[in-house]
């Protein structure tokens, strides 16, 4: 019996290459793909794969989003694979319910088993990326400070970001110049860059 797949990824050359290496496989079949994070979870839904291969810096959201909404259906399972394998990202794959985590240098044919490996209820995590997890700086970041930096990423205004988290706008410029003291940079979007690169947005 197939272990059926659904392969996102918003680099269609990749997309179809990894398509196409996994279908060489005897028992993997790739029966959709999809260029956008949106698009992953319709199709996800629409054809209830048994695994989803999702590129983590993937638009418009991203592969962690997709993973939890993929992942609100129990029979499929998430694996996500990133090209810039930043550590704090793995803590927040696995809340968001990612059963494997492999950077984009993994071959196709490891791939092959890790998905095999997934399929049978295991879970499997890039050990590379496991060790580098193991010896990563705490976040010195509070939970407000993150949000408005995950907001300020995106490049929303200090009133846009106000009116989304629901705050004075004043308020919001505290929550930033003090996460912007915390990391030691002199720009919001410094500040926001440099959470996204320690993977803690």
């Amino acid at each position: 019996m197939s272990i059926r797949l659904l392969v996102a990824d918003d680099e269609d050359l990749l997309r179809g290459a990894l398509a196409a290496l996994l279908g060489l496989e005897p028992d993997l079949e790739v029966v959709a793909q999809a260029a956008t994070s949106t698009e992953a979870v319709r199709l996800a839904r629409a054809h209830r794969p048994d695994i989803a291969v999702l590129d983590l810096e993937m638009p418009p959201a991203d592969g962690l989003r997709a993973a939890e909404e993929i992942r609100d259906d129990p029979g499929c399972r998430v694996v996500l694979v990133t090209r810039h394998a930043r550590p704090g990202v793995l803590r927040r794959a696995l809340r968001a319910g990612a059963s494997g985590f492999v950077p984009k240098t993994t071959p196709a044919e490891r791939l092959a088993e890790i998905l095999r490996e997934v399929a049978a209820g295991r879970r499997y995590v890039d050990p590379d990326i496991a060790a580098s997890a193991l010896t990563e700086d705490d976040c010195p970041l509070g939970e407000r400070e993150l949000e408005v930096l995950r907001h300020s990423r995106g490049g929303a205004s200090v009133n846009e970001i106000a009116a989304r988290v629901h705050l004075a706008p004043g308020t919001v410029r505290n929550y930033l110049s003090s996460a912007m003291g915390k990391l030691g940079v002199s720009s919001r979007h410094a500040a926001a860059h440099r959470a996204w690169e320690e993977g803690w947005i």
